[in-house]
């Protein structure tokens, strides 16, 4: 088994009733370009913040361990478990 580590940026926006709404997610190479991807969109308007996280696991079988957030900026939800 082969784990491979993806680093992620995931902003979020408010929807028409308050609800805060994952955004298009970023992979990036290593853990300081997530952070600081994250940080960045949680600065850009219309969104209300951003997470950095990871995530490892074998994508030949489509294993993969929980997501470890990294860092977050922001109004971003409290339970992140669907990640």
């Amino acid at each position: 088994m082969t784990d491979v580590t993806y680093y992620v940026a995931l902003p979020f926006t408010e929807d028409d009733t308050g609800s805060v709404a994952a955004g298009a997610a970023e992979e990036f190479q290593g853990p300081t370009h997530a952070m600081r991807r994250a940080e960045a969109l949680a600065r850009m308007p219309g969104i209300v913040g951003a997470v950095a996280f990871c995530r490892s696991g074998d994508p030949m079988i489509g294993e993969f361990k929980d997501a470890t957030v990294l860092r977050a900026f922001g109004n971003v939800p409290s339970d992140l478990s669907g990640m």
